[in-house]
């Protein structure tokens, strides 16, 4: 039987990390083979989305941008695309 984070057997490209324990300041640590894997390094900004039902995403910001370009490429009025 597997053991540890691969108890899960998780298909491949999805990961299981472990647990992680918020500390008095509301800090969390990112486990070492994640920040590796991602390239989080000391000093990287990280955007942090929530849902109540779901519950959080934390993930580098050029991660959404082409999600967000196309959000708003869709809220364009019909009558600016015209010419």
């Amino acid at each position: 039987m597997p053991r540890g984070k691969h108890v899960l057997s998780m298909p491949q490209g999805k990961h299981v990390f472990g647990t992680v324990k918020v500390g008095e300041k509301g800090q969390i640590v990112i486990p070492k083979d994640a920040r590796n894997l991602f390239r989080i390094d000391p000093g990287d900004t990280l955007l942090v989305l929530g849902d109540e039902e779901t519950g959080l995403i934390v993930s580098k910001p050029e991660a959404v941008h082409d999600l967000a370009k196309t959000i708003f490429e869709k809220m364009k009025p019909a009558s600016e695309g015209e010419e």
